[in-house]
């Protein structure tokens, strides 16, 4: 074969293989970067673990909030109740 057609061929090829791997799904089943592939998806059971454990996060700070709110009126009362049976006595 004539290496002035061959060389250019070859080229031609190898640039072309090349722009194929870009867009070709890399790995065992994984999507090509952004720019060429699609954005890769997290599956649902993931974000749903991930919104659990953040509800229950939130669930635990409004929990520890209320117990404080709940302390703080109890003492207040205790010390109330105290103050009213101390102003009885004679």
């Amino acid at each position: 074969m004539n290496p002035r057609i061959f060389y250019p061929a070859a080229a031609l090829i190898a640039l072309l293989m090349i722009a194929l791997s870009f867009v070709w799904p890399q790995g065992l089943g994984q999507r090509s970067p952004a720019p060429f592939g699609h954005a890769i998806e997290v599956p649902d059971y993931y974000r749903m673990v991930k919104e659990r454990d953040a509800r229950r996060q939130k669930q635990a700070a409004e929990r520890a909030q209320r117990d404080k709110l709940n302390a703080v009126h109890q003492a207040a009362q205790a010390s109330a109740s105290t103050s009213a049976f101390a102003s009885d006595a004679p």
